[in-house]
């Protein structure tokens, strides 16, 4: 059975944010998150809004379709 998306998009988004080499306060903070609603995203634990989505490309400058690329 496959992994849940939320799952998946909370992993690419870490993987991302870790090269980057930023901690979790900092990419909350450049997608305009509270750290602990960002680290529920990256945690799988949070269904994410389309414009939240968006946030998240934005904050840490990747386009969307890399984000949904590496799921």
């Amino acid at each position: 059975m496959p992994l849940d998306i939320r799952i998946r998009f909370g992993r690419a988004i870490r993987r991302i944010r870790e090269e980057q080499e930023i901690n979790q306060e900092e990419a909350a903070e450049r997608c305009g998150l509270h750290r602990t609603y960002y680290s529920g995203i990256e945690r799988g634990v949070r269904n994410v809004s389309l414009l939240n989505i968006e946030r998240i490309a934005k904050g840490l400058k990747t386009p969307l379709s890399e984000l949904f690329g590496r799921l």
